[in-house]
């Protein structure tokens, strides 16, 4: 039997202790942000709380490699305060925070599957879609959605993963784990890679090999705005599902794409993301027996992170 709470939040405070400085856009007060939006919001009440349980190892190696579990684990020990880039701040709490992170999409996965919730949305940090298999990227040491992707596939035999990415930026760390097989698929619509870090995700990039024809970019020029995007997700996107038929659905839901938020100069209002939360959760109704699960990803803009979340939350709830 599923829950009688129609949303549950993934959440912890321990989120709040991965310290990147005093100059850094990732911040504890992201998480304290929407946490009081949705305090404030009518939709509170639908709403439950968990805490996640860690990663253990096995799954965080599902998607990385040893080398760098050992390379992350050990920079922390010994004080450094970046890895590779000054993007990628860490402090004493980064590595534990991190697999904690990495384990609210498993918390979620087994809650899905059990029927204990039915639409899930992990507000972690730090984020994940940038990190690579061996190498962190863009304030992201572990893919927070690829963890949770294999774990969905490998422990309970999902065969067409969906993750749907509405971050600004590309996540090059899912495509490049994906982009091979087939049964894994990846659509991002994000600021055209000339224009936006990481320079990855043009349209032209399809897949290779056996996963050729399982990715999905659609990059948008700055100042691309909801029309362009809805139009997108009615005339791309919802032929491509009824031709891949996914079986589980992830969304890494990143709100850095505001037109207050100056990490892209896309032009979305905070009712897009409301569009957003009611378009994917009818993908879920339509194709994975309801079950959605949402992980948080980008959002940098204080001022709109807080009510951006709280639109897509209410849109999750079909408000």
């Amino acid at each position: 039997m599923t829950s009688s709470v129609p949303l549950t939040i993934i959440n912890d405070q321990h989120f709040l202790q991965h310290d990147t400085g005093d100059d850094h856009p990732e911040i504890p007060l992201r998480l304290q942000t929407i946490q009081s939006s949705l305090e404030e919001s009518d939709c509170f009440s639908s709403l439950a709380f968990i805490s996640p349980h860690t990663a253990d190892r096995k799954w965080l190696t599902a998607a990385h490699s040893e080398n760098w579990l050992f390379r992350f684990e050990e920079s922390v020990l010994a004080g450094q305060t970046y890895i590779d880039h000054s993007d990628n701040q860490i402090g004493y709490d980064s590595y534990d925070i991190s697999c904690l992170a990495a384990g609210a999409g498993l918390t979620a996965v087994d809650l899905l599957e059990e029927g204990k919730a039915n639409n899930v949305f992990c507000l972690v940090r730090p984020p994940g879609h940038h990190a690579e298999h061996g190498f962190p990227f863009g304030f992201c040491f572990f893919n927070n959605c690829v963890v949770a992707a294999r774990y969905w596939q490998q422990k309970y035999g999902k065969k067409r993963v969906l993750v749907f990415d509405f971050d600004a930026h590309h996540g090059n760390g899912i495509q490049s784990a994906f982009e091979e097989e087939a049964g894994s698929y990846y659509i991002s619509i994000h600021e055209h890679p000339s224009f936006s870090y990481p320079g990855t995700g043009y349209g032209d990039e399809h897949g290779l090999g056996e996963g050729r024809g399982t990715i999905l970019n659609l990059p948008l020029t700055p100042g691309a705005d909801d029309q362009q995007v809805i139009r997108l997700l009615q005339d791309v996107i919802h032929p491509q599902l009824e031709k891949w038929q996914p079986d589980a659905i992830i969304v890494a839901a990143g709100f850095d794409a505001h037109i207050a938020d100056d990490m892209s100069g896309l032009h979305y209002s905070t009712d897009m993301y409301n569009f957003f939360g009611r378009e994917v959760k009818g993908w879920a109704d339509r194709f994975a027996d309801g079950r959605l699960l949402s992980i948080l990803e980008g959002g940098y803009e204080i001022s709109v992170l807080g009510d951006s979340v709280e639109a897509y939350t209410r849109g999750l709830l079909g408000m």
